[in-house]
């Protein structure tokens, strides 16, 4: 089931009197799936913060649709069912952190003790909890944007939404934060997020799209960045037809497209099966690859390519 759906969506800014129109956006489409983690990255300036706020109406396409659920999104109270956390989140510092989500909570109609008990779980989940009645201008930036996910989640949302969350967060609270994205994908919460910290995407998603210059340019499968092992070979092989395709991943082969070519990761166990099909079938294998091609790798060639 789809959660949302972008159909061709066009966003551009007037920057001032007597100066060009900015292009944000251009022709975008993709869809978020119920129950998936989703990944959307790009270089600075590529158009992922304005996805973003046109999903939460907080700005308007020029042209496209968005859909909620299979209905326009004008149409649908989409904001009961999303947390939202921005790239730089705001809380009014004057606040302690449960002055905070209290009042997040009574805004969002929860009672006392779901309030107390959604935020005090946050809170320990974060680290949080011996410092919720500190005032807020005394957090770090990284204890402030862990706070900000506290804001979001509050009121138990089926889809997240997050901008950088990793942003400021020391390898501790990227674990914290990491964990908790699991958690709710575990609990069938959809999860929707850039981030500009490529190892994090490609480990916690299940799709990834590249944006750039306000276009989608890829979308990818989490599958098709896992991890190579010293056990895996990686070979380069020629076209497959369907049939071929399903076969060797059932016989536990990984397959990515790579320009005409294609990868093809052999796990061991799998070598002598896979080998002998490949003969059968007078498959060429044209060469072989060191290790399967990471995320940031291929970030950095078709933004590169995209740029020539």
């Amino acid at each position: 089931m789809l959660e949302i759906c972008f159909s061709n969506i066009s966003k551009a800014y007037d920057p001032g009197l007597f100066k060009k129109k900015v292009q944000a956006v251009s022709n975008l489409s993709f869809d978020v799936r119920q129950g998936e983690v989703f990944g959307l990255i790009g270089p600075n300036g590529a158009g992922k913060s304005t996805t973003i706020r046109m999903l939460l109406g907080l700005i308007r396409p020029d042209s496209g649709s968005i859909l909620f659920r299979g209905r326009p999104l004008r149409e649908t109270p989409i904001h009961r069912d999303i947390g939202y956390l921005p790239e730089n989140p705001y809380l009014y510092d004057h606040l302690n952190l449960l002055e905070l989500l209290t009042f997040c909570g009574r805004t969002s109609g929860l009672d006392a003790k779901a309030i107390f008990e959604r935020g005090q779980g946050l809170m320990t989940k974060l680290n949080l909890l011996n410092a919720q009645k500190r005032p807020l201008r005394t957090f770090s930036k990284g204890m402030l944007q862990r706070a900000g996910i506290c804001f979001a989640l509050l009121h138990n949302p089926s889809i997240v939404v997050l901008d950088e969350p990793m942003s400021g967060l020391d390898p501790i609270g990227r674990k914290m934060v990491f964990d908790l994205v699991m958690e709710l994908k575990g609990e069938g919460k959809t999860i929707f997020f850039c981030s500009h910290i490529l190892n994090d995407v490609e480990r916690l998603s299940d799709r990834i799209g590249l944006i750039n210059r306000g276009r989608l340019v890829r979308l990818f499968e989490g599958t098709d960045f896992s991890r190579n092992d010293d056990k895996t070979v990686v070979l380069r092989i020629s076209e497959l037809d369907a049939t071929q395709r399903h076969e060797l991943q059932m016989m536990g082969g990984r397959l990515r497209q790579e320009g005409v070519e294609l990868l093809l990761a052999v796990p061991e166990g799998s070598y002598y099966p896979i080998n002998r099909y490949l003969e059968k079938q007078e498959i060429a294998v044209l060469g072989g690859r060191s290790e399967w091609v990471s995320l940031e790798e291929m970030f950095m060639g078709i933004v590169k390519e995209e740029a020539a």
